[in-house]
């Protein structure tokens, strides 16, 4: 029989348990909940599951492997394990995830993915630390003034938070009784799509209020084709946007919350507008902005770039050292065109060689541009953080005035 598919959105890398050697399988979409690790004799078993080859395929490379004709036991060990936990494009797989979206569709809140893992759990504990962050954040000498917009990372904060604390420092304490438009990158979603959710978010600080009535413009002037909604149920670029505004405003502050997939088409060429349902997004945001100046905040979350190993370059980085310095002044003349307002200028340099830097915060910050389209801004931090011992994300707190 043929083998199906291993699924081509799993992420796969050398296991992290010195005790299970081997290749770690997970699903980022959380449709496969266990995370398999392979021991390394059958990591090659992997390339057999594409869909043309055969189960005699498998069988044969088990006995070449094993030294033995007695693979049966094995053989259907391995192709039940990965199909029954939803990592093969089968019918499976199609019942995991139907099922997925459908209990998703039927929560009332958002709840938290990451707390307990990124920020603690505990409320008290996570307001201390984010009290912590916010007052060691370093502060420029002449902050922006009457700021509508902010950037800050959705890099774990543990890695970001001078970032974090500078950005979130750059909001008027005033501003509690304002809307949070929050532009997420969706690191899951499709490209050219938005992933709109009227669920409020739940965090160990407590539950959001979302602005329906916001919400509801984007999705009627997006269309269907362009929105999506389950890429919110496993996504931290606004979750870890919220825990922060909780603790400036309360448990129950108002927010729009908006992924961006990628532009994916327009970094080959022309501009993100090119596409139809983007372009409706970005004029209804516009209208939006336009026509609530005095009640809207923007909050743009994303990283920029992602460089080393675990990215697939072939040298070894660290940060604020050998390529990241030059890294860092390729970040800094992107981010000069942001805070010079020219979302034309940045797309172009983002545009330039297929980025290679990996920024992928581009689409929620170009969203921001042609939103809000600021008048100026400012860099108010810049850093680059070893997510591992081999790769680099870089990160960033941006302010921005109308």
């Amino acid at each position: 029989m043929p083998l199906p598919a291993l699924r081509r959105t799993l992420e796969m890398m050398p296991s992290p348990v010195p005790e299970s050697p081997g290749l770690l399988v997970r699903d980022p979409f959380r449709y496969a909940e266990s995370v398999l690790i392979l021991p390394p004799p059958l990591v090659p078993c992997l390339l057999l599951f594409d869909g043309r080859h055969d189960e005699g395929d498998l069988r044969e490379v088990l006995v070449q492997l094993t030294g033995t004709i007695e693979v049966g036991e094995l053989m259907e060990h391995l192709r039940d394990t990965l199909s029954r936990g939803g990592f093969l494009e089968n019918d499976v797989f199609e019942r995991i995830r139907a099922e997925r979206h459908r209990s998703f569709a039927e929560e009332s809140a958002r709840a938290p993915q990451h707390a307990g893992a990124a920020y603690p759990g505990d409320a008290a504990a996570l307001r201390a630390l984010l009290a912590r962050y916010l007052e060691e954040a370093p502060r420029t000498a002449a902050p922006l003034r009457d700021v509508v917009a902010i950037a800050a990372p959705h890099v774990s904060p543990e890695g970001g938070w001078r970032s974090y604390g500078a950005a979130y420092g750059a909001l008027e304490p005033g501003a509690r009784d304002k809307t949070f438009v929050i532009l997420g990158t969706s690191h899951y979603g499709a490209p050219e799509r938005f992933g709109l959710t009227q669920k409020p978010f739940r965090t160990p600080l407590g539950q959001t209020t979302i602005d329906h009535a916001l919400v509801s413009r984007v999705a009627e002037a997006a269309g269907p084709g362009s929105l999506e909604d389950y890429c919110h149920s496993v996504e931290h670029s606004i979750e870890f946007q919220v825990v922060f505004l909780q603790q400036l405003y309360g448990p129950g502050v108002r927010v729009v919350p908006i992924l961006c997939g990628p532009f994916a088409r327009a970094t080959q060429g022309g501009r993100p507008e090119d596409d139809e349902g983007v372009r409706r997004v970005l004029d209804a945001l516009r209208e939006i902005a336009d026509t609530n100046t005095e009640r809207l905040v923007w909050i743009a979350g994303v990283d920029m770039a992602h460089i080393g190993r675990r990215y697939g370059d072939r040298f070894v980085a660290r940060a604020e050292e050998g390529a990241m310095v030059g890294v860092a002044a390729r970040d800094r003349e992107r981010c000069r065109r942001l805070t010079e307002g020219d979302g034309a200028a940045f797309w172009s340099l983002v545009q330039r060689d297929d980025d290679p830097l990996r920024w992928c915060g581009a689409s929620p910050l170009y969203t921001l541009m042609a939103a809000v389209r600021p008048s100026r801004g400012a860099l108010l931090h810049y850093e680059q953080w070893n997510i591992d011992a081999q790769s680099v994300v870089s990160c960033a707190a941006l302010a921005f005035s109308r």
